[in-house]
């Protein structure tokens, strides 16, 4: 039932990397777009999301934030997809290795070069992702160990750490080494993820038509 799972979004953020993450799950779920400084902050939304953004879900009452934490969650939540290895099996390392390595270093150092900060040599001590070039060679190494990110088998960290190098390639802020670029075609190519871009093509369009 589409009840038991409600997604908070906005077809212009992260959120997009949930809606790829819903698409592969394939459960019924409930949209509900908010805008940007006004529904997001509203009181109503504020209590069960603080810090006022999205994505954000609720399933059967559980609320999950932070788009890595909603993957891991949904592969954990319904295991039939087989989108997170299963508990004991080793791959889970990788699994989560990258995962969280795409939602901490990544996330920052892509931010950071989009906004035109770049770590001091003498203080990469202090940050956790050192610098840009770290990240991006250990990146690198984590696409071409295997064809997905746990082995052979596509998941959750591959929604995730697949959708921070998409994004990066596109906007400019992570260069298009040929690793990123082959494994951003394997995966980016899925009838889910496909599905995806078209749902939230479509609600940004939308939202661009002047209003009659």
């Amino acid at each position: 039932m589409a009840e038991d799972l409600v997604f908070y979004t906005n077809p212009m953020s992260r959120g997009r990397i949930v809606r790829w993450m819903l698409e592969e799950v394939g459960h019924p779920y409930r949209t509900e777009v908010l805008e940007f400084g006004t529904a997001m902050k509203s009181p109503d939304y504020l209590a069960f999301n603080p810090m006022g953004k999205v994505p954000t879900i609720i399933h059967n009452g559980t609320v999950v934030t932070e788009a890595a934490a909603i993957c891991a969650y949904l592969a954990d939540a319904f295991p039939e997809t087989g989108l997170a290895p299963p508990p004991g099996d080793l791959r889970r390392g990788p699994y989560y290795r990258w995962m969280f390595f795409a939602a901490g270093p990544v996330e920052a150092a892509i931010s950071n070069k989009a906004l035109g900060f770049e770590v001091p040599d003498e203080r990469r001590g202090m940050v956790g992702y050192g610098g840009m070039n770290d990240v991006v060679n250990a990146l690198e190494y984590a696409v071409t160990q295997s064809e997905y990110i746990a082995g052979d088998h596509f998941g959750a960290a591959d929604v995730y750490v697949g959708s921070q190098i998409g994004w990066g390639m596109m906007f400019g802020t992570l260069e298009k080494r040929p690793a990123f670029e082959a494994y951003w075609q394997r995966i980016s190519s899925r009838p889910a993820a496909v599905r995806a871009r078209e749902i939230d093509d479509a609600l940004a369009a939308a939202r661009k038509q002047p209003s009659s």
